[in-house]
């Protein structure tokens, strides 16, 4: 694993902790950056290229100018005495894989392992990033679980296993094509005055066209676009839509362009959320939101900018 670690993604990569058992590894090493998943599959293959190849492994005793004269790497930075052990195991066209100054227990030969499975990679401090992988039977019962996984999914979404993504993507996009149907409709009874008892049709208030409505189940985030819908509508006006979503309201205002002189969405804005028991919002002159936890007020919070418009010309 180290020698395949260096050969993907350079001589930097250097071991800097580790947990073997008979089933699993952890290994921790050198490297700035997150493995991308192109990277683990290539280190993966790699480690089990040396599996299948049933390389001996074999050790040898020598003084450390010798180890290092042959290649060997040193680990961790450690002071050695005047005899390591030398470990030695997998082939390549130009001689041996991997060899590394190591006082661990091996295996005889890279087949007893059986398989290598990397099933983890993450950050454990800065610079420094670990593998987790499971070998032998271990691997194999990970593998068969995640097989079995994967043909209850098949069964449930009545495909083959090959299937499987592009089935879970056809899903998920007539998932997204009903929701933006739903907010449509939803968006048009808004605007068709079916969402609550306000009239959504525009009155006059204070000398200017008026539009106020209180949405039930509505998502905060479809008011902005509900509220220039019925500014067009009005052409020249203010309309103020509250939104209601568990207990509390969201609401906003719009002010046509040619009415900004005089009427300021921020400061109606700010008379609907105190009334909704609220702090903040803010915006821009021809549009505003903010919000408040009493829903159960948002009639109310209309009612307030209504009388605010009523007040201006009064």
């Amino acid at each position: 694993l180290h020698e395949a670690l260096r050969e993907r993604l350079g001589t930097h990569v250097a071991q800097k902790g580790s947990l073997v058992a008979p089933d699993r590894l952890r290994f921790d090493f050198s490297q700035p950056v997150a493995m991308t998943p192109a990277d683990i599959a290539q280190v993966e293959a790699d480690v089990n290229a040396q599996v299948r190849g049933n390389g001996a492994v074999t050790t040898l005793l020598m003084t450390p100018d010798d180890a290092i004269a042959m290649g060997a790497m040193a680990l961790f930075g450690e002071k050695y005495g005047d005899e390591v052990r030398v470990v030695s195991m997998g082939s390549t066209d130009d001689g041996t894989y991997s060899i590394e100054l190591c006082g661990g227990t091996h295996v005889n030969a890279l087949g007893d392992i059986g398989l290598f499975k990397v099933v983890g990679e993450g950050a454990v401090s800065s610079g420094i990033r670990r593998v987790e992988a499971l070998t032998g039977e271990a691997a194999r019962a990970y593998l068969t679980g995640r097989d079995d996984r994967l043909r209850e999914a098949a069964a449930v979404l009545k495909s083959t296993p090959d299937e499987v993504p592009a089935r879970v993507a056809s899903l998920l996009e007539d998932r997204r094509r009903l929701e933006r149907e739903l907010a449509d409709a939803k968006k048009a009874l808004a605007l068709g005055g079916g969402g609550s008892g306000e009239a959504a049709g525009p009155e006059q208030v204070g000398g200017v066209a008026f539009i106020g409505q209180v949405l039930n189940d509505f998502e905060a985030k479809g008011l902005r676009g509900a509220v220039d819908e019925a500014k067009q509508r009005l052409g020249s006006g203010i309309a103020v839509m509250v939104a209601i979503n568990d207990g509390r309201a969201s609401v906003a205002v719009g002010v046509t362009a040619d009415l900004v002189a005089s009427h300021n969405a921020v400061d109606l804005l700010k008379i609907a959320v105190a009334t909704l028991s609220g702090q903040g919002g803010g915006g821009r002159p021809d549009m505003a939101q903010g919000g408040g936890p009493d829903g159960d007020k948002a009639a109310e919070a209309v009612a307030a900018v209504r009388a605010a418009l009523e007040a201006v010309n009064a």
